[in-house]
């Protein structure tokens, strides 16, 4: 069974180291079809430190419970040892996890680097290593006149896209968004796709080099094959809220369709 979700669904934010492993490799597999015959969509991988978000590492100290025995009643009187004492626990540091992206590549210029594809991860997202590891990889990527695509399909966490928030009108200030930048136009510039929840994923475009036409993306397809792929039709609960929730005029539309879909 297909997701109830035109779009993008939100219960899938929780899933998503396995979505975005899926992601990367079936828009690699999609891109390949389309590339000219000398390029190539290659995974490429990146270790960063996740940060934790929210209370989700949280942890309840024990309650330990000491209790006199019932024995018989006697003269001496037996004192309880004292309890011992539970510490908060305080973890060390957090996960380091392996993050894919995309990566095509010129092979018949000694894999020059033509076009980086990013699926955001929390890892970008949140304040921390691996921001500041991805807010470097941006400005690299200028400074090398590589094209960029960054996929932001998690509504928790910063947006962190190449080009400033306070640059992007609100018609396209969308609860996801897509930010392709094209480094080989004669004029270097950001596109920017709506991605609202109510709606298809778009098909976006992505610049290879100047003597190239663009080729597709279609990213409805890629998250399609994920949900399918990976089970998630009998993996999710939708009579409960996503996590992180919906802001009340989206989980007011939410609720209407799943209910609709005999899914609530």
């Amino acid at each position: 069974m297909p997701s109830p979700f035109p779009g993008m669904d939100p219960y899938l934010e929780q899933f998503w180291r396995d979505i975005h492993a899926r992601c990367i490799i079936y828009a690699a597999d999609q891109l390949q079809a389309h590339l000219p015959a000398d390029l190539r969509a290659r995974v490429e991988e990146r270790v960063v430190v996740e940060p934790a978000f929210g209370t989700a590492r949280s942890v309840y100290p024990d309650i330990r419970v000491v209790e006199r025995g019932r024995g018989r009643a006697t003269t001496r009187v037996v004192e309880a040892a004292p309890a011992v004492a539970e510490p908060l626990i305080i973890y060390a540091s957090d996960a380091s996890i392996t993050e894919s992206f995309i990566e095509i590549i010129d092979v018949g210029s000694g894999r020059r680097v033509v076009t980086v594809i990013e699926v955001l991860s929390l890892a970008n997202k949140l304040p921390g290593e691996g921001q500041e590891l991805y807010r470097r990889k941006q400005q690299e990527l200028r400074d090398g006149q590589v094209n960029l695509a960054e996929i932001d399909l998690l509504r928790a966490g910063d947006r962190v896209l190449a080009v400033g928030v306070s640059r992007i009108p609100a018609s396209h200030r969308t609860l996801y968004q897509v930010c392709v930048y094209r480094a080989v136009a004669s004029l270097p510039c950001y596109e920017i796709y709506r991605a609202p929840l109510q709606e298809r994923l778009p098909v976006i475009r992505l610049p290879l080099r100047s003597t190239d036409p663009d080729i597709p993306l279609d990213l409805q397809a890629v998250i399609d094959q994920c949900y399918r792929n990976g089970g998630y039709d009998e993996d999710i609960n939708y009579s409960v809220e996503p996590d992180p929730p919906l802001d009340v005029e989206d989980a007011r539309w939410a609720d209407a369709l799943l209910r609709e879909a005999g899914r609530r």
